[in-house]
């Protein structure tokens, strides 16, 4: 039997005390509440500071190291077209001191050559606009992002405070400054989901900006390898057709011309001399042979009719 107030009797032994719900104790009640929540929000949010710092340093680092290289692709390339220039000029002033079909198509070669490096230089200034600077423009998107996390980090260590002050309040336990504790709980409740909040919006648009980008740009790359090889596919096809054009034949004829004088026959005219069938050259000493003979006939013609008329003279002068 429990004791009642103002009675003589006392409360047996092992009788359970139920606790009076005061205003306090159920303002206390709802304050660990609070503080367990907020503790959850706390922590949870400090994982993902983690894990956006964690993201932010990863593409520091890559993205960096793909803007060296790309950069250093694309001087290369520019010292190649620069080289091929040179190789241009050189090709000409050979060409100029070269036979005649000898030097056309190594003229013409080295004009479809030049044409190329004009593709290169093209090559070069999209690779610069559509790969280097999206990656170097990165360095001030991290920037940014390192500010984000320094508001966050700076928000995380306000709270932090707080909510170790609030600990203690719940820990005194005082009466009088349950109301007080309740309107900073919940100020510093607001503010963590507040920065929770933001710092999601800022991990997913990160990271869905970082795919985007990545994919743009290994587009942009590879459609602008693909437009200069195509390029230059047709380029060299030309420049090869140009080379297999040169008569070898002809100019070595011209190199020998120019060993020997202009009345000296030729090497051309010994061989084709040579390379006549036995019936054509018979042919030949036959139109030969008979030109003397007509010739001949000619000739004792002539000496007849003058025979006669000197005989035709010597019997005029007789008669008379």
């Amino acid at each position: 039997i429990a004791s009642q107030p103002g009675s003589g009797r006392r409360r047996p032994r092992g009788a359970r005390r139920v606790p009076m719900e005061t205003p306090g104790w159920r303002a206390l009640s709802s304050l660990t509440r609070m503080l367990r929540v907020l503790c959850h929000l706390f922590f949870s949010r400090d994982a993902q500071t983690r894990q956006l710092q964690d993201a932010v340093t990863n593409v520091e680092k890559h993205f960096g190291e793909l803007c060296q290289i790309f950069a250093a692709y694309v001087r290369k390339t520019a010292r190649l077209r620069d080289k091929a220039d040179l190789l241009v000029n050189e090709i000409n002033m050979y060409a100029s001191t070269e036979t005649p079909n000898l030097k056309q198509g190594l003229k013409n070669f080295a004009d479809e050559f030049a044409k190329l490096q004009d593709y290169r230089q093209a090559e070069v200034e999209r690779l610069e606009a559509k790969v280097v600077e999206p990656l170097k423009a990165y360095g001030a998107i991290v920037k940014l992002k390192r500010d984000d996390l320094k508001a966050a980090l700076t928000a995380r260590n306000r709270e932090a405070k707080q909510l170790t002050q609030l600990e203690r309040t719940r820990q005194r336990n005082p009466s009088d400054r349950h109301v007080i504790a309740e309107a900073e709980l919940h100020i510093a409740s607001t503010d963590v989901t507040r920065t929770t909040r933001h710092l999601e919006e800022t991990i997913d648009n990160f990271e869905k900006q970082k795919i985007k980008d990545i994919k743009n740009i290994f587009s942009e790359f590879i459609t602008i390898e693909m437009l200069f090889h195509g390029k230059a596919l047709e380029v060299y096809t030309a420049a090869y057709q140009n080379i297999q054009k040169i008569d070898e034949d002809e100019d070595l004829e011209v190199f020998r011309n120019s060993l020997y004088p202009l009345d000296y026959p030729s090497r051309l005219d010994i061989v084709k001399a040579n390379s006549k069938s036995p019936l054509q050259r018979s042919l030949s000493a036959k139109g030969v042979s008979g030109t003397g003979q007509v010739s001949t006939c000619r000739l004792r013609k002539d000496q007849h009719a003058e025979d006669d008329e000197d005989e035709e003279v010597d019997f005029t002068e007789e008669e008379n």
